[in-house]
């Protein structure tokens, strides 16, 4: 059974930060080194002070990025920076945004979800962990005492009950966030306390299996300091605030669900070699980046294609014939078979032995092409996205896609609620 719960949410107060737009940031796992710096010098009390601190080189075990972000929590608690809501509620949170040039709006919901044990688990991730990661953040965690990024989750809701409820709640109620970002994301968000409207979405929630769009590492490690909080406790009640983790809930079945492609941009890779791939592939050669956007779409529509980005020109490749797929790869089902990223791997990767540290993901696209033509690097594997439909039949099957395989679009930002776990 899922089990979700309503929050006391700590989150910045209007009457000390006037735009919540210079001080919250993404998640801490898809910002750059540049972009952790940008949003250090933005504000003085930019949240990327807490979820991902700059290094010194005077650190030490008494003073690191870990000891100031406790620091920080505490120092802004105190002065009010940081206020905690009066009142239980769920956080109805809607992102307005557009992908290639449509308009979207996708709308979910902030809420607390009950850690299981994996055996009764019905939530399922689709990415495998590292753990210099995981120790990074449960080293955080320690620190903090406090949950400071949602976790991203699906559920699957084919009727829109629960979009109805925030729907129809949203429509008589103002917002008390509404900011948009720097890539014209508007994030928007509500209180709903109303007891009722809790109880009818912990209802809907209940029997539901849960997917993880984002925040695999932040699962695990709320796992890891669940158990060790559970070590110092003589008896747990089960109702302890260590027990639940930040989440972050969106409807599997909506059409606002984006998963966008993560590109392979490729160090070396010998051009003049490639001719094998004939035997693999039908082989186009295109004119330009845009036409290759719009072939490649088409062709991801029926069969397994990818698009190569070098200076030499652009090419789209395509599987000949789906049954080379179980001649060559024997590991995994049929469904993690099927995934391009997989198919890339194996017809393409494996063969020229381009190792790991030679491929650069790359989510823009116009990123990785200028990084060909600045010679940055040799080539550009072009990929199509990821279905929802690959992701869930992935996840069920207890299966790990290959990693940088999904970016879900928008990321929901850190620093809008946050979730103490010192009771």
């Amino acid at each position: 059974m899922t089990q979700i719960k309503a929050f006391k949410a700590v989150h910045y107060n209007p009457k000390k930060i006037e735009d919540f737009s210079q001080v919250v940031c993404p998640p801490y796992d898809v910002i750059s080194p540049e972009d952790q710096l940008a949003f250090h010098n933005a504000h003085s009390n930019n949240f990327i002070r807490i979820l991902l601190g700059l290094e010194k080189s005077r650190d030490n075990s008494y003073d690191n990025k870990y000891t100031r972000a406790k620091k920080l929590f505490t120092e802004w608690t105190k002065k009010n920076i940081l206020t905690e809501d009066e009142k239980t509620c769920l956080y109805i949170y809607k992102q307005e945004y557009k992908v290639c040039g449509q308009r979207k709006g996708r709308i979910g919901f902030l809420g607390l979800m009950k850690l299981e044990d994996k055996e009764k688990s019905k939530i399922f991730p689709h990415e495998n962990t590292h753990m210099p990661a995981k120790q990074d953040r449960l080293r955080l965690w320690r620190n903090v005492k406090a949950n400071l990024s949602p976790i991203f989750v699906c559920f699957s809701d084919r009727y829109k009950k629960t979009e109805k409820i925030f729907y129809d709640f949203i429509a008589g109620n103002e917002p008390f966030i509404d900011i948009v970002d720097k890539e014209e994301v508007r994030h928007i968000v509500w209180r709903m306390a109303d007891a009722k409207l809790i109880e009818d979405v912990k209802a809907l929630m209940a029997d539901q299996l849960l997917f993880i769009a984002d925040g695999h590492h932040r699962y695990e490690v709320a796992l890891e300091y669940k158990k060790s909080r559970l070590k110092r406790k003589k008896k747990s009640t089960g109702k302890e605030c260590f027990n639940f983790i930040m989440t972050y809930f969106t409807n599997l079945e909506s059409r606002n669900l984006d998963i966008l492609p993560i590109h392979r941009v490729v160090k070396k890779f010998p051009v003049a070699k490639i001719d094998f791939l004939e035997e693999f592939f039908r082989i186009d050669k295109i004119k330009t980046a845009n036409d290759l956007r719009i072939m490649l779409g088409k062709a991801g529509q029926n069969e397994h294609a990818f698009g190569l980005y070098t200076r030499d020109g652009i090419k789209l490749l395509r599987l000949k014939n789906r049954m080379l797929i179980h001649e060559h790869i024997n590991e995994g089902s049929e469904e993690y078979k099927r995934l391009d990223a997989m198919i890339l791997k194996t017809f393409v990767f494996d063969r020229l032995n381009i190792a790991t540290d030679q491929v650069i993901y790359k989510k823009d696209l116009n990123e990785a092409f200028k990084m060909v033509d600045q010679k940055k690097a040799a080539a550009c594997f072009v990929m199509n996205p990821v279905s929802i439909q690959q992701l869930k039949a992935v996840a069920l099957n207890g299966e790990k896609m290959p990693p940088k395989t999904t970016y879900f679009y928008p990321k929901v930002l850190s620093g809008l609620t946050i979730h103490k776990m010192n009771s």
